[in-house]
């Protein structure tokens, strides 16, 4: 379905956010560019009402303490990389998302994870694939950036250099969570595909099995990602995951690639994506995104609704982008039935959404 139904704002915590009707590429202008903001995303998918249960609320506390995470540390002059990080390792931290804690398993029934963050006043850039021991990719990126000459590291290596500099190191089966385990050997079953043993380290396996929350495609596309301007005017994009589920052969996929998953400049634009990665990558979507608002003048609503709606439905891929510019506009599209989605302005209140019809 095509994301840019009309959205009536909603309830959430404690009172009426808003009373206004939006679009998913709808872009908020900040009175000024030195009010900081947030957009947040936390994953798109097969992603509707009628195949989830209320404990999805719980998606949406997950997804207003995040965004909390990181209005806090701009509202105290922090930079935007730092409210990202902040707002992404807490995402890490909880199995609901596929990233850090709660990410997919391979199909060898490993966690192998991926992050990247990039600062738009510098275009400096970091990230890191295929970690599978430092516990908060996204730590280990910015690492990467200010710590390294480099951009990407892989593998063993990349772990190996988060140690070098101090990043929490820990076992693998610290990754582990049942739901997403039970959700492999489901998806492999399917497929008739080898069944990988229980990771070591992992708990014993619940009798009875265990009830989804969830429908299974809810995550084919899982990712967490923030962008953020800060009140000096800088914009900075940050994106953490877990990958496809059953990827084999050492599959990366966008959101370490800069420009492709993940992307800043203060000249135009900070995104971060989240889809089917292969074609993110040929489309090289953040850079695209940013390169139209930077040389085509384009607005940011219609840069993303661009490149989401139309180049990538062009060659089959869908996902979604969250973007903002050094002026605060911010911007939202996706083109699957839902995106777990968050954002904020200085003096606003949190929007949250996570079906296609709501904002």
């Amino acid at each position: 379905m095509r994301a840019t139904l009309k959205i009536a704002a909603f309830c959430i915590g404690i009172g009426l956010i808003g009373t206004s009707v939006i679009q998913p590429g709808t872009v908020t202008a900040a009175p000024s560019q030195h009010k900081w903001a947030i957009v947040l995303h936390g994953g798109a998918g097969v992603i509707e009402r009628k195949s989830m249960n209320p404990e999805t609320d719980a998606y949406r506390a997950a997804l207003k303490k995040s965004v909390q995470a990181a209005a806090d540390v701009l509202d105290k002059g922090g930079s935007s990389v730092d409210a990202i990080i902040a707002a992404i390792r807490l995402m890490e931290d909880d199995p609901l998302f596929n990233a850090g804690k709660g990410a997919v398993f391979t199909a060898d029934g490993k966690n192998e994870l991926d992050a990247a963050i990039m600062e738009g006043s510098t275009m400096r850039a970091g990230a890191v694939a295929g970690v599978t021991r430092t516990k908060n990719p996204i730590t280990l990126a910015r690492a990467v950036m200010e710590k390294s000459p480099h951009v990407m590291l892989i593998g063993a290596g990349a772990d190996q250099f988060a140690a070098s500099v101090g990043l929490e190191q820990v076992d693998p089966g610290y990754f582990f969570t049942e739901r997403r385990w039970q959700s492999l050997i489901r998806q492999l079953k399917k497929e008739n595909a080898p069944l990988p043993p229980r990771p070591a380290g992992a708990p014993p396996a619940p009798a009875g099995g265990l009830a989804e929350i969830e429908p299974p495609d809810a995550h084919k596309y899982g990712t967490v990602g923030v962008v953020a301007l800060d009140r000096n005017g800088n914009i900075a994009a940050g994106t953490s995951t877990g990958g496809t589920q059953a990827k084999r052969w050492g599959r990366v996929g966008d959101s370490p690639i800069i420009g492709a998953g993940t992307y800043a400049s203060n000249q135009s634009c900070a995104v971060s994506a989240t889809g089917t990665g292969e074609y993110f990558i040929r489309l090289t979507v953040a850079r695209t995104i940013c390169s139209l608002v930077q040389y085509k003048g384009m607005k940011l609503e219609d840069a993303v609704d661009q490149v989401v709606q139309k180049d990538l439905r062009a060659i089959h891929g869908d996902g979604g982008v969250i973007a903002i510019t050094p002026d605060g506009q911010l911007a939202w599209s996706f083109n699957t039935p839902g995106m777990y989605r968050a954002r904020l302005t200085e003096g606003g209140e949190i929007r949250i959404g996570i079906y296609g019809d709501e904002n």
